[in-house]
């Protein structure tokens, strides 16, 4: 392998170790991780269990709020097109919608962790190197474009919450 090749493959993989050499090891592994998101690493492995872990459920509630947004704003959409005489299932969806929305931009949009997603494929993992590692279930992450997915999900509630508004106001002027 050629020094330019192995520049890119170090760039396109990050492992974050189990190495337990100092009292502030966790916080080592943090700093190592955060800095792998940074660089917009390709792929990051992470062997500690409880930084994997808390990784994993910091995407997994990013994409429960993105997948609400998404589906409580078609919902508010749809019921307020069947139920054109009244709002009670539309504005309450319409506002989880922008809620939700709301949410994720706040707390997850600048987030560099956001643009990974967590690999479960056997089919893709069985092509990373991790038979090296001393973890048994090391948690891969995976950089995605999310980009059309924030402007799906914003798209999406702005138009609900609209919807709804226009729809409480044609009710009751």
């Amino acid at each position: 392998m050629s020094d330019d090749e192995d520049r890119e493959s170090c760039s396109q993989l990050a492992i974050i170790r189990e190495v337990y050499d100092s009292d502030t090891a966790h916080e080592t592994f943090e700093l190592e991780l955060e800095r792998a998101l940074e660089k917009g690493v390709a792929t990051i492995v992470i062997e500690p269990t409880p930084l994997g872990d808390e990784t994993a459920r910091w995407i997994a509630v990013g994409n429960c709020l993105h997948k609400t947004a998404v589906l409580a704003g078609f919902g508010a959409i749809t019921s307020g097109l069947i139920w054109r005489e009244t709002a009670y299932v539309c504005v309450p969806l319409g506002t989880l919608s922008l809620f939700c929305t709301g949410v994720y931009t706040a707390s997850w949009q600048f987030d560099p962790c956001c643009k990974y997603q967590v690999e479960y494929d056997s089919g893709r993992l069985s092509r990373l190197p991790l038979q090296s590692l001393s973890s048994a279930s090391p948690v891969v992450l995976v950089r995605r474009d999310d980009s059309r997915r924030k402007i799906l999900h914003s798209c999406v509630s702005l138009v609900a919450f609209s919807y709804c508004m226009w729809r409480l106001y044609q009710m009751y002027k």
